[in-house]
């Protein structure tokens, strides 16, 4: 089965949800309608540096979605991206869609800058992990986060 990779349009949404709302239960994150739309339109605003790329099935049905934004690289004073979430549909894997997104992300970085592609995940998902370590370098850094 081959799988377009494009970037999220307007028409999108109820496509967009359902792969949103299984990546908001696979970190045990609850998703309602107030929070879903925010992240919708941050994706959908110009302004906002977020943006959204979908795989799409030969029935046009989204399948896995990577949510990214543009950041500054100021050790190497050019643009990177950084992929803040990344899922596929758990019937779609096994397939190469993950990958895909990810080198359809890659690319983009390219057209940004050359400060390349980096992401995070969490120490357990250990499925993830086998294909991002074939398609990038697992760094030292350590993440901290402060509550609001």
């Amino acid at each position: 089965m081959t799988h377009e990779i494009r970037m999220a349009g307007d028409d999108d949404f109820f496509g967009w949800l359902p792969l949103f709302a299984a990546y908001c239960d696979f970190y045990e994150t609850e998703l309602d309608d107030a929070k879903a739309l925010i992240v919708w339109n941050w994706i959908r605003d110009d302004a906002d540096p977020l943006q959204a790329v979908l795989a799409v099935d030969e029935d046009g049905t989204p399948v896995g979605l990577a949510q990214f934004r543009v950041v500054p690289d100021t050790l190497q004073a050019t643009r990177g991206i950084h992929l803040d979430d990344l899922y596929v549909d758990a019937d779609a894997r096994g397939a190469g869609i993950g990958r895909a997104l990810i080198e359809f992300v890659h690319a983009r970085s390219l057209e940004v800058g050359t400060g390349g592609v980096s992401w995070i995940t969490a120490a357990d998902n250990a499925d993830a992990q086998r294909v991002y370590d074939e398609v990038a370098r697992r760094t030292s850094w350590v993440t901290y986060e402060m509550d609001a």
